[in-house]
């Protein structure tokens, strides 16, 4: 029962976050975006993963939803400086 949680768990984070990251690398729109919040999302996805290895068993649910939460936040967080302070976004 704990895997079948964890993998369900798995599977509504990473549905829950996909829309905005696609939305994000679909539109570039990042003026809604607060970037201390996809930074330390991302940093909390990296934080998981460790503790996922770290686990015993290892907890395969828990690396796999902030693998992919955390390359999404990345990407986004990474859209959000380009068009903030590297002048990627004209206005």
């Amino acid at each position: 029962m704990f895997e079948i949680f964890g993998y369900l768990a798995a599977i509504c984070m990473v549905l829950g976050y996909l829309p905005q990251a696609i939305y994000t690398i679909r539109t570039r729109d990042t003026d809604a975006i607060a970037l201390p919040t996809f930074l330390l999302m991302g940093l909390g996805a990296v934080f998981f993963i460790v503790q996922g290895f770290f686990s015993y068993p290892v907890n395969w649910p828990l690396i796999i939803t902030n693998s992919i939460t955390g390359l999404s936040s990345a990407i986004v967080f990474a859209i959000k400086i380009h068009n903030d302070y590297l002048g990627g976004k004209k206005r």
